[in-house]
């Protein structure tokens, strides 16, 4: 028997195929465009995502002859919502966290029921980046999608149900609407009255590692599958991402480096409000039974992608199809810190502030200054987002002397060593770093009775590559750096506003 791990991203989608001893026996991926319809508009085509989701998965499906695939599970990025029918049917774009639409009725909320209210039922700081604004504004600027829609789903639902599932959604994934209830594990019948959003609109909220139903046999077909895989419920991805990463308990935290960086640290509790909102961090059920997650996340991959389109197009059609641009890119980058500032503030930021109203900056700049300078800046910049917020986690009780990188940043030792030269602690890297994908292997095997318990599984997965130890003398340089970059914003709020 073998379990295939999906996971779908805001920029591509992965499939992999693991041995119940936890052998990779195949991967894929495919890459895919946001689309701008319009400035500060992000969507993802949905039939589209939908069509590579399954080419990943028919790739895979074809190196498991010996090995059949008899469970699958999904780890998805939040927010995004895609109508359908209830024939199956995909009726429209998915609405993408960055993208600002339905901002005003986030700004009614605060107003109408406040921020600390509503934390108590839905423990999320209010921004436009969550599925309810986005609801609302599909009602209001396009009623005959909204009015001809069966479900919203999810895209770890949708994926699931488009497959011949139920239709689901973890409790992990429901927290990223805001119309879920962390205390009583349903839709808040409070919030749903508020926004005029009808349950039957949504998918029924369940624990992962739920059984959601077997794959059909027309999908079966199409994809190379054999018949009988069962589909289980998986979970928002920066939760896959921390099992996948080896973390099965609580206190500690990964650092998954993806499109969105994100500092994910795991509880054993609902920590109280009155000390996670003053750090501007959420809570959300973990994938794991009565553990809890919250995130510091910002802009990171999709600064780099930006960079590479931007100033290495022509090296990308120069490239074979042997060598990694990221690579040659990287060897192009100074050893010591460089002297740019660079703001990562390209699009709205996550955790603790949520600022839309800015921009980004790359400061400092020379005639003398190299793209590999460029980049290395962006990497920097990146990483000093997230210093304010350590201390909070080690008031929190989580163990901050080590992360655990994932993602596909975490395939970048240049990357690694410098954010473990910012942050003055080691950076692990496993053998593995998509965990997302490995997070949700592991998941359906837990569903299926492959094994006993989640540490079982992370024995047979997960297993450390390389530990990046933090230089002293550029980690001296990076904290007055540091103090600079503090700066920045503050003086240039007004100005950045404005553009």
């Amino acid at each position: 028997m073998s379990l295939l791990g999906i996971d779908i991203g805001t920029t591509g989608c992965k499939a992999a195929v693991f041995t119940a001893e936890g052998q990779c026996l195949a991967t894929a991926y495919r890459e895919y465009a946001t689309l701008h319809p319009r400035p500060e508009w992000a969507e993802l085509d949905s039939r589209a995502v939908f069509a590579l989701v399954k080419e990943a998965i028919a790739e895979v499906a074809t190196h498991t002859a010996r090995d059949p695939i008899t469970a699958l599970c999904v780890s998805s990025m939040g927010e995004a919502m895609t109508p359908v029918s209830a024939d199956r049917e995909i009726l429209g774009n998915s609405i993408l966290h960055v993208d600002l639409r339905g901002a005003e009725y986030v700004e009614r909320l605060k107003q109408e029921m406040g921020q600390q209210a509503f934390y108590s039922v839905n423990p999320n700081i209010l921004g436009p980046n969550y599925s309810l604004p986005k609801l609302m504004w599909l009602r209001e600027n396009e009623p005959a999608l909204f009015t001809g829609a069966w479900k919203f789903l999810l895209w770890g639902d949708l994926v699931a149900f488009m497959l011949g599932g139920e239709p689901i959604t973890s409790y992990s994934l429901a927290n990223r609407t805001l119309l879920f209830d962390i205390h009583t594990q349903t839709w808040s019948e409070q919030l749903l009255a508020w926004s005029g959003i009808g349950a039957d609109l949504l998918p029924r909220p369940a624990a992962s590692g739920t059984l959601a139903g077997v794959v059909s046999a027309a999908a079966a077909r199409e994809l190379g599958l054999p018949k009988g895989v069962q589909i289980v419920v998986g979970g928002h991805d920066q939760c896959c991402n921390s099992l996948g990463a080896g973390i099965h308990g609580a206190g500690k935290a990964c650092c998954g480096i993806g499109t969105v960086e994100c500092i994910a640290p795991v509880y054993d509790r609902i920590p109280a409000a009155s000390e996670m909102l003053p750090c501007g961090l959420n809570v959300e059920h973990h994938v794991l039974e009565g553990h809890y997650i919250s995130f510091i996340y910002n802009q990171s991959g999709v600064l780099v992608r930006w960079f590479r389109d931007t100033f290495a197009q022509a090296d990308k059609q120069l490239l074979d199809g042997n060598e990694d641009l990221y690579e040659i890119l990287s060897r192009e980058m100074p050893v010591q810190p460089t002297r740019l500032m660079v703001l990562p503030h390209f699009e709205i930021t996550g955790t603790p502030n949520f600022i839309s109203d800015s921009a980004g900056v790359i400061a400092g700049l020379r005639t003398t200054t190299t793209r590999g300078e460029i980049l290395k800046a962006i990497l920097e910049g990146s990483a000093f987002y997230f210093l304010e917020s350590l201390h909070a986690l080690q008031v929190l009780g989580i163990d901050t002397s080590e992360f655990i990188a994932t993602g596909g940043g975490a395939k970048s030792a240049a990357w690694l060593q410098v954010k473990a030269d910012i942050f003055g602690v080691p950076f692990v890297r496993p053998r593995i770093t998509e965990c997302g994908i490995l997070g949700a292997a592991i998941l359906a095997g837990l569903a299926t009775g492959v094994f006993k318990s989640p540490a079982e599984g992370v024995k047979h997965f997960v297993h450390r590559e390389r530990v990046f130890e933090p230089d002293p003398k550029r980690h001296a340089i990076y904290r007055g750096t540091y103090e600079k970059y503090k700066r920045l914003f503050p003086s240039m709020k007004s100005l950045l506003a404005d553009l």
